[in-house]
């Protein structure tokens, strides 16, 4: 594979995949500041967005860090860390589901009665399991073995389904008797939400699938393995029974992806979460535990236009990234009287809206309070705004820098230095 081939590879994934960004200049002061020694020694587990892919997909090129191996990076400096793969395209329902198996190990149960409802298979692949003994009891010391998430983009809602369901399972009877729809499990110590659309973005606005930058993106992804018996970009599609047949080439497959019709008649994709309408339901049902923490951090690549008031891309942003990034800065719709839409909406990363970031709002009762020193279990704790950054810049596409490096570290410091927030609670007498 020659290095012109591995420099298109990012024109194709995460959305506009125009990755000739620079990775940004980051200080580690915003999280090392808060990390006071080693509280635990849980694995973190780092859960990609919309589009993303696993970590020996793409010929090598890392989702986390680009030409730069983020999970190498923490695991050299003593984090023991895994990347998890699950579906590009899948809704954030399926997506957990999916996390939990490729975590704990085993096939895949997206639940009885949400298969039955949105009309596809019940059981997708299986997983050995990148953490076999998770939620296993630890005989030394007596306690649960947990893990930190770290979700970008779409990410962090995938990440706080799955802990739903692991703490309350679901409330609607029929899913079957699999571990992940009972409830009463406290497996992780704490979710971390990286330019996540907690209350969806706008971008979602500008295209439907026919004309979206994704369906091109398929194309393309599918297209360059088109040579080649492997196929280098999954799209773990398997309960819509889209995946590769037997001796099919990749055209014939690229066509049934793209023409397939769950994108026009279905809500069970990451299509529909990842907008304001999609979040808002899904902020309904979905809050935030009392027994493990929440961080969030948001970035931004836009200034404010003093003529018009619109936010415009900053120099740097790519090219196609920078069009979407202008279509989200000027987009309103402040008569919507169910979702207004206002320039409170406009500043950006490029894909996701600024104010979505922090966490849940839209028909959501979750606290989100900017972060004071101390980090509050149960409650959104927004660490801040990251300035000049878009949002393949923060995980390192093209490839990180030892600014983003030592940024990622820090955030792995903090996150070790975490007490226990369920034991805490047992100790206060507020838990069982």
């Amino acid at each position: 594979m020659s290095y012109p081939r591995f420099l298109i590879l990012p024109l194709a994934v995460s959305l506009v995949l125009a990755c000739s960004g620079s990775a940004p200049t980051i200080g580690t002061t915003q999280a090392a500041r808060f990390a006071s020694g080693r509280a635990n020694d849980y694995p973190i587990v780092l859960v990609h967005g919309f589009l993303g892919f696993g970590r020996d997909e793409l010929f090598g090129f890392k989702y986390w860090g680009g030409f730069t191996d983020l999970e190498e990076e923490l695991r050299r400096a003593g984090y023991e860390t895994y990347t998890a793969a699950v579906g590009p395209v899948s809704s954030v329902w399926d997506r957990a589901c999916e996390l939990y198996a490729c975590i704990k190990g085993g096939r895949v149960d997206y639940g009885e009665a949400h298969s039955i409802l949105f009309g596809h298979d019940r059981y997708g692949r299986t997983y050995p399991g990148l953490y076999p003994e998770w939620g296993e009891v630890d005989p030394a010391t007596g306690e649960v073995k947990k893990v930190h998430i770290i979700g970008h983009s779409l990410g962090g809602p995938t990440g706080r389904i799955l802990i739903q369901l692991l703490e309350q399972g679901y409330p609607v009877p029929g899913q079957g008797d699999h571990p992940l729809f009972r409830g009463g499990r406290s497996w992780v110590c704490s979710l971390t939400t990286i330019s996540s659309p907690h209350d969806g973005t706008t971008f979602a606005y500008r295209y439907d699938w026919d004309q979206s930058l994704i369906k091109p993106a398929f194309t393309f992804l599918i297209s360059i393995s088109a040579s080649s018996p492997e196929l280098y970009y999954d799209f773990k599609l398997d309960q819509w029974a889209l995946t590769r047949r037997p001796g099919e080439d990749f055209y014939s497959y690229r066509d049934r992806v793209i023409h397939s019709d769950i994108w026009s008649r279905s809500k069970d994709t990451a299509y529909w979460d990842g907008s304001p309408e999609g979040a808002m339901e899904l902020n309904g049902w979905v809050h935030a535990q009392p027994s493990l923490y929440y961080l969030s951090w948001a970035t931004e690549a836009t200034y404010r236009d003093p003529l018009s008031g619109t936010h415009l891309p900053e120099i740097g942003v790519p090219g196609p990234m920078a069009s979407i990034a202008r279509f989200i800065g000027s987009y309103s719709r402040e008569d919507d009287t169910d979702l207004p839409i206002d320039s409170s909406w406009w500043q950006n990363d490029g894909i996701v809206n600024t104010n979505s970031m922090d966490g849940p709002t839209l028909g959501s009762t979750d606290t989100v309070r900017r972060f004071s020193g101390t980090p509050v279990p149960g409650q959104w704790n927004y660490m801040g705004l990251l300035e000049s950054v878009d949002h393949l810049d923060i995980i390192g596409i093209p490839t990180a820098d030892n600014d983003l490096k030592r940024w990622y570290l820090s955030l792995a410091a903090l996150l070790a230095s975490l007490p226990d927030a369920q034991s805490q609670r047992k100790d206060a007498g507020t838990g069982e």
